[in-house]
């Protein structure tokens, strides 16, 4: 019914990138609006600019002054920035830095008072949004800071892969120091959770993967595995959650066996994000787990090779907006499950789907 649709806030992320293009591409289809109220946060002007650069004739946003305005009917936008603001295609400017960050901290206001029901974030520069507001190496980080989270995990999502990273956005030689058993269980713990309440998943299926060559060959290249993955693993087991593992990464995703479980923990960034982004660079969506509130995004970045031109999809925004919905009802669905023990019984999803 219409008065349950969901508000979905829109950061425009960094405007010089593809953001706007793949956020109109989207919104374009007006099937849309029969699931969730967009609400976008960002520049009518910056909107008109991006929207005549790519020759959208049959498309217009409804501007709003706040959220509790929105048109359920409509694709709204709230100003957040200077209308006097410039897009400079294809370039990393202070302007388009300082813009993402405003829509950010207006969207995450919004979020917090009740005003939105989720948030989906267009794609930002790591580097121009830096300021005494914004100190964190990306919006995973951001969030969690806003939200009071400690337990969070970026999850890359598709339909044919989910996986998350112990460590995320840190440099390659602070992985290894910075495993610890501890922080690999309590990550397994997270993505054990956020698949039954997310997703929809009962009794879910982990592949844990090692962290050196071959899961270290039984220490002989590395005893991380030994010592501290194995360890975490079995810990998982004993608190009843079904984790397996080490596996050695490139023989894992190289002969598919990612496939026989509902959810894949990589020890660090590259080595999750890769193989997924091979797998589903135009389709995946960043969701991160372990907050109180639904944020998701685009798998992709700001792309200022190709901004402005056209070519962008916005399949990814578009899965992005979906996930978001969907994450939202599961939780739903599993507090309802949650006080009625035999409702579980009713909606049986194993994993290992």
């Amino acid at each position: 019914m219409e008065q349950h649709k969901l508000r979905v806030g829109i950061t425009h992320g960094d405007i010089n990138g593809i953001g706007y293009e793949v956020i109109i591409k989207t919104l374009s289809d007006s099937r849309l609006l029969e699931t969730c109220t967009p609400i976008v946060y960002g520049s009518p002007k910056v909107a008109a600019y991006h929207r005549k650069a790519l020759d959208v004739e049959l498309f217009s946003f409804n501007q709003i002054a706040h959220a509790r305005e929105a048109n359920s009917k409509r694709v709204n936008i709230i100003n957040c920035v200077d209308e006097e603001i410039r897009v400079e295609l294809g370039k990393s400017t202070p302007e388009a830095g300082e813009a993402a960050l405003l829509s950010l901290q207006a969207a995450v206001r919004d979020l917090k008072a009740g005003e939105i029901d989720v948030v989906v974030t267009a794609p930002i520069n790591k580097e121009n949004i830096q300021s005494e507001n914004f100190k964190f190496p990306g919006h995973t980080e951001y969030f969690a800071s806003e939200f009071a989270s400690k337990n969070y995990m970026m999850l890359m999502v598709s339909d044919q892969l989910k996986i998350g990273v112990v460590t995320g956005h840190i440099p390659l030689q602070q992985v290894s120091p910075s495993l610890t058993k501890e922080k690999i269980l309590s990550n397994i713990r997270i993505l054990h959770k956020t698949l039954m309440e997310d997703f929809s998943l009962h009794k879910p299926r982990i592949a844990v993967l090692g962290l050196n060559p071959h899961a270290g060959d039984n220490g002989v290249i590395g005893m991380e595995d030994q010592d501290i993955v194995k360890p975490a693993i079995k810990q998982a087991n004993e608190e009843g959650i079904i984790a397996l593992g080490p596996f050695p990464a490139d023989g894992f995703f190289g002969s598919g066996d990612f496939r026989k479980f509902d959810a894949v923990l990589a020890m660090y960034h590259d080595q999750g994000l890769i193989p997924f982004k091979v797998i589903a660079f135009e389709s995946g969506v960043n969701f991160t787990a372990g907050l109180p509130v639904v944020r998701t995004s685009p798998g992709h970045g700001t792309a200022y090779d190709i901004a402005g031109t056209g070519v962008a999809s916005e399949d990814s925004f578009r899965n992005a907006i979906y996930l978001a919905i969907d994450v939202f009802e599961s939780r739903k669905l599993y507090k309802e499950m949650s006080k009625n023990p035999l409702k579980h019984h009713e909606i049986d999803r194993t994993g290992g789907e």
